[in-house]
């Protein structure tokens, strides 16, 4: 046991917390709706418009580094030529009219002190966290702070949504997985092919990742997951966790507990719209 496997386990049970409260924008129809009223038709423009916007009117390369397992082709049909259709600005108005239509739709139950308690304690963990080397989460980070509760909420939790990708971005670069070979693993493991076949890889693509993956040891001849894959995958995982701890330490554990509660009855709801087996890889909540 080191010093950072508590650590690292709150910043998991966390994640699963304010993930759903994120993923409502991929999800939801009132965000799509949204994005489609500034012109931008059709799920992936909507998608790459919103979550480039913050990085402002970037072209494809940038943007193929930091969403990490796009094949590049997929990225440069859609960059720049999104911002012939919608600028920045308004693609980031319309994520986040999108995501807190959405959300007062599925916290319409909750008081607007629990809203308002959760967006305070949420954007406190969100502003301590390191975003040196992280990319996309201090774009978000920079971004202008909601005046209401929802947009508060949503924010900050983009805002760690992100910082915890670029960290696990690194965490595969650094275990040697180019962005194929992770989905490739995710499917062996543990999600729908149909979920990730929509990234832009090619059926060739695809074979010569699982035959690379074969090679390492992490998939056996006939595509099963092997224990040597689990434990290396289960390292970037850890590895992950560990990155993305530091919002709650700086947060305490008493306010950070307390955050859970009061985030766990919006992440149920926020689930119902979120498919099980998800492209985005979240877990059910505990319990």
């Amino acid at each position: 046991m080191t010093a950072l496997d508590e650590p690292g386990r709150t910043a998991r049970l966390m994640w699963t917390h304010f993930e759903p409260v994120h993923a409502v924008t991929y999800f939801h129809p009132r965000a799509r709706a949204a994005h489609e009223a500034v012109g931008l038709r059709g799920y992936w423009r909507g998608y790459f418009a919103g979550r480039t916007a913050p990085l402002g009117a970037a072209e494809a390369a940038p943007v193929i580094a930091a969403f990490f397992n796009f094949a590049p082709p997929m990225v440069s049909r859609a960059l720049p030529a999104v911002w012939r259709l919608a600028t920045p600005q308004e693609a980031l108005r319309a994520r986040l009219t999108g995501a807190v239509q959405a959300l007062a739709e599925l916290t319409y139950e909750l008081p607007e002190a629990h809203l308002a308690e959760a967006a305070d304690l949420l954007e406190r963990a969100a502003s301590a966290a390191q975003t040196a080397g992280r990319v996309l989460g201090a774009a978000n980070a920079a971004l202008p702070v909601g005046e209401y509760p929802l947009a508060r909420l949503w924010q900050a939790a983009t805002t760690l949504r992100e910082l915890r990708g670029d960290g696990h971005n690194a965490a595969l670069v650094a275990a040697g997985l180019d962005p194929v070979e992770t989905l490739a693993w995710r499917v062996a493991v543990d999600m729908p092919a149909e979920n990730l076949l929509g990234r832009g890889w090619s059926e060739e693509q695809w074979r010569a990742a699982r035959e690379r993956l074969a090679q390492r040891g992490w998939l056996t001849g006939d595509g099963t997951a092997t224990d040597v894959g689990h434990a290396g995958f289960q390292a970037i995982e850890d590895a992950t966790d560990r990155a993305a701890a530091h919002p709650w330490l700086a947060l305490g554990p008493d306010d950070t507990d307390r955050l859970r509660e009061l985030l766990e009855p919006m992440a149920r709801s926020c689930h119902t719209v979120i498919p099980p087996n998800s492209p985005i890889g979240l877990p059910a909540l505990p319990g």
